[in-house]
């Protein structure tokens, strides 16, 4: 009887900090956010999260290609309300090839893990309307529900 060889060992997802030569990746992931902006602008986006202590930002490569998979981006403030520092996550983005397969759920894990850190006392995140698949994920990761999001535009951005 032959025995059939287990599929080899993926290399471990590593989540990591974003560094600037990681702004053509975050151009595509902001793309996917519907945020779409080219690799120059996101360089100088990361630079201006690099001198903002509240934020964190952190990325999650491909291990067999190196291209960037997703991300996530935290902001961990004062609260008012709470009397305590929250985290909002202002950003997280998938790839579509990365869907599926843990990315999103490792970077909320993160996330989570930043946050208690800087003694966050919960983390918050939005999410657009339209996007019900990303509403259904962070129900199953143990997200409630919890206020409207209402906007006015300031500016073109």
């Amino acid at each position: 009887m032959g025995r059939t060889a287990a599929p080899p060992e993926q290399p471990p997802l590593q989540v990591r900090p974003a560094a600037r030569e990681d702004a053509f990746g975050l151009s595509e992931l902001l793309g996917v956010l519907g945020y779409p902006c080219p690799p120059e602008e996101a360089a100088q986006r990361l630079l201006a999260l690099r001198h903002d202590p509240e934020q964190t930002l952190l990325v999650v490569a491909d291990p067999d290609t190196g291209k960037l998979a997703g991300l996530v981006c935290c902001d961990v403030s004062y609260y008012l309300p709470l009397g305590a520092p929250t985290c909002r996550i202002t950003a997280l983005a998938v790839t579509p090839q990365a869907e599926g397969h843990g990315v999103g759920r490792l970077l909320l894990r993160e996330a989570e893990s930043l946050a208690r850190a800087a003694g966050a006392v919960r983390i918050e995140l939005t999410a657009a309307s339209h996007r019900l698949e990303a509403h259904e994920f962070y129900r199953a990761c143990g997200y409630e529900e919890g206020a409207f999001r209402f906007v006015r535009r300031l500016g073109d951005a």
